[in-house]
């Protein structure tokens, strides 16, 4: 019988059109013939080697979750507005509003120090499978043999750190069926070099997000420096610009329909293998609750803002956080359902167990599999569900958060210290709140909690219901009261009650902290959390790892014709495709690109979203776009059918030739169920034409020098 190590040597596998995020050391065994026929002029090796330097010598993990890319031979790198919005945040102020106005960097000195922000290469990876899993025995408990991995693991990883030198970590594919190890080396100073205004940065806002077409300016710029040995080092002004083993060279020649096109980049987490029992708990449990949830979130605080211009400054960003994952939600339980995916999962498992069924030793190690994760999740749906009420209702709280930053000072080792930290981070707190729009959330989501979570998963503390409803106050009164009488007592709730209370705060009176009615709800509500709720998940949770890896391991022996690429977990892979427009629905077709015109279509200087910049419609009516436009456009964003997910925010787009066109920043609404089922029909990601980045650049900010130390092909 064929094993996973030897199925991964055969050459035969077959790809699927467009579909996967390939890890790049396997590329010459699995998918370059595949690529080199879809019209790529280069080779593996130019994408990943180790001996040489290769494109992956100028990707990099951005921050905590993003990718960047470099572009010239000075360190210079690009990636997407919104992966440097918290870097542009930090730098502003009401004298230089870098976020309204943009920033852009004339002289290197001019360029801004992060002292929060890192950027990491990945050195090497290597396949660590047989020493990982040294000692395994597939009969011992999940418990014993998590254990050894960690331990296997740790070994490996200190061993090849080389003192502190490279960060190194073990990583599971194909859910602990295989294991690799990343060398990885970062880069600590890293300085803001360029971002446009946000009217161009973020343009389209909440609305457009997820959507086609597309018409936003979505990159920003930064720069790697070193010491004088071009050696990572924490920032002095000593340093000097990063000389990089590899940069993009830019292509100015821009896109076709149907050319080749490739991602590079770190995409965070897919889930293409899951059996059709999980498909229903996320889409007819778990999604709805959230989109309910979030739903009203997003009515309470866009009607505050509408009446209100501070409100709507004070919780835009706060707004946009919580409607990025409520859009993706729905378009993804949208595309799962036109996709018929359970019912696709369901009759590969009735393959599934038609195969088992056929050997005696498959349906021993297999032929209970289906029975149990149908078991598993039937026991986890209900205490999922609560879970999502808990997280997305109360724990997302701000005041909740509030109250939980405060918690260390019931065991602080410095009080005075930590008194004025947490002043601190209240001045940032107050200074976005607003406590009648705060009030009205935390009433909606306390009933959503109480309505929907279920009747077993109700702490004491919700008994306030049935409380007062002894003295006939209504139910939904109930949650009035409750709501005012928090509120109204609450230090949390008012800055200048906090500051008092700060000010007299000792170890002798900590008991007054136990005794504020919203710290005493987000500790209850947490410990009734943590008692109830979690340990039936984590148990549920542990018993799904297990069936994943045994399923995965399954699938892969039950069909090698199929070439499986591992789910995405943050790591190095490459996604290619091809330039490609697509029909939405019945008689709608998406051409594959945008252009300026589109922006001056939808500038409408009463929404804030669509308000376009002056110069930028200057420029426009002058046609002045130098050596970027194609035929007497300006060319904007573009589509294609590359497999990406969230982490892939600011990766590159890469032509055939090797090429930088483009910078990758989001998906299309109809795709957002890639991360569960790929759909080569609709899915699309949605990248920035590096043309009208450097249009920006050298028209719009004037800042030739930046143009000057990038290789252009034209």
């Amino acid at each position: 019988m064929l094993t996973l190590a030897s199925l991964f040597l055969f050459p035969q596998f077959k790809t699927k059109a467009d579909d996967g995020m390939w890890i790049p050391l396997l590329l010459k065994k699995y998918t370059i013939d595949d690529m080199r026929k879809k019209g790529f002029k280069l080779t593996a090796e130019d994408i990943y080697s180790i001996n040489n330097a290769s494109m992956k010598d100028a990707v990099m993990i951005f921050g905590g979750g993003c990718t960047a890319e470099l572009i010239s031979d000075r360190g210079l790198i690009i990636t997407n507005h919104h992966c440097g919005y918290s870097s542009i945040q930090a730098h502003s102020s009401i004298e230089h509003d870098y976020l309204t106005d943009g920033f852009w960097a004339m002289t290197d000195g001019e360029e801004l120090p992060n002292p929060s922000l890192s950027v990491t290469f990945l050195v090497r990876m290597e396949d660590v499978t047989a020493q990982v899993l040294k000692g395994i025995d597939e009969k011992m408990k999940e418990s014993v043999r998590a254990e050894i991995i960690k331990k296997n693991s740790a070994e490996i990883e200190k061993a090849t750190a080389e003192n502190g030198k490279y960060l190194t970590e073990v990583t599971p594919f194909f859910y602990g069926n295989q294991y690799y190890l990343f060398v990885q080396q970062e880069f600590k100073d890293v300085r803001l070099v360029g971002a446009p205004p946000s009217a161009i940065g973020k343009f389209g806002g909440d609305t457009d997000n997820w959507m086609w077409p597309r018409h936003t300016g979505d990159f920003s710029m930064f720069r790697i420096y070193v010491d004088k040995n071009n050696k990572p080092a924490a920032y002095s002004p000593e340093n000097v610009p990063y000389k990089p083993k590899k940069f993009f060279p830019i292509s100015l020649k821009g896109v076709k329909k149907d050319d080749f096109t490739m991602v590079l980049g770190y995409p965070g987490h897919t889930q293409e293998y899951i059996p059709s029992y999980a498909i229903k708990m996320i889409t007819e449990t778990e999604n709805p609750a959230r989109i309910a949830v979030r739903q009203s979130k997003i009515d309470i605080i866009a009607a505050d803002m509408e009446k209100d211009r501070g409100v709507r400054i004070q919780y835009s960003s706060k707004y946009a956080g919580i409607s990025n994952s409520w859009k993706k939600w729905i378009g993804e339980n949208r595309g799962l359902a036109r996709l018929h995916s359970i019912e696709k999962k369901e009759a590969f498992e009735t393959d599934f167990a038609k195969w088992v069924s056929g050997d005696k030793n498959l349906l021993s190690k297999y032929g209970t599999l289906l029975v149990e994760y149908q078991d598993v999740y039937k026991n986890l749906s209900p205490y999922a569900l609560a879970s999502d009420y808990f997280f997305e209702a109360i724990w997302r709280s701000e005041i909740i958060q509030f109250a939980n930053r405060s918690g260390g000072l019931t065991n602080s080792k410095d009080l005075p210290k930590d008194i004025e930290a947490l002043r601190k981070y209240s001045e940032g707190f107050f200074k976005d709140y607003n406590f009648e729009t705060d009030k009205k959330l935390f009433r909606k989501m306390i009933e959503m909690y109480y309505r929907g979570a279920g009747k077993d998963f109700q702490p004491e503390l919700m008994k306030f219901v049935n409380t007062l409803s002894i003295l006939e106050i209504a139910e939904n009164e109930a949650f009035d009261v409750f709501t005012n009488h928090l509120y109204q007592n609450s230090i949390f709730t008012d800055k200048q009650r906090l500051n008092s209370f700060l000010d007299g705060l000792t170890n002798d009176n900590l008991a007054q902290l136990l005794a504020d009615p919203i710290y005493k709800f987000y500790r209850d509500f947490t410990a009734f959390y943590v008692s109830k709720i979690r340990p039936e998940n984590d148990i549920a949770e542990t018993k799904i790892d297990s069936l994943n890896r045994i399923y995965m391991k399954a699938q892969i022996e039950m069909d090698t014709a199929r070439n499986l690429f591992p789910d995405a977990n943050f790591t190095l892979r490459v996604a290619y495709g091809k330039i490609s427009d697509y029909e939405p629905v019945d008689g709608v077709i998406y051409k594959h690109y945008t252009t300026l015109e589109g922006i001056l279509a939808k500038d409408n200087p009463e929404i804030y979203d669509y308000n376009v910049p002056q110069r930028l419609k200057e420029l426009y009516k002058a046609k002045d776009y130098g050596q970027y436009a194609e035929n007497g456009e300006m060319h904007v964003c573009f589509i294609a059918s590359n497999h990406t997910t969230g982490g892939n925010s600011g990766s590159p787009v890469i032509n055939a030739n090797g090429e930088l066109i483009g910078v990758n920043f989001d998906r299309n609404w109809e795709g957002t169920m890639s991360d569960i089922m790929y759909d080569p029909s609709q899915c699309r990601n949605i990248s920035l034409d590096i043309r009208y980045a450097l249009f920006l650049i050298e028209k719009f900010a004037a800042d030739k020098r930046l143009i000057d130390e990038m290789l252009l092909i034209k």
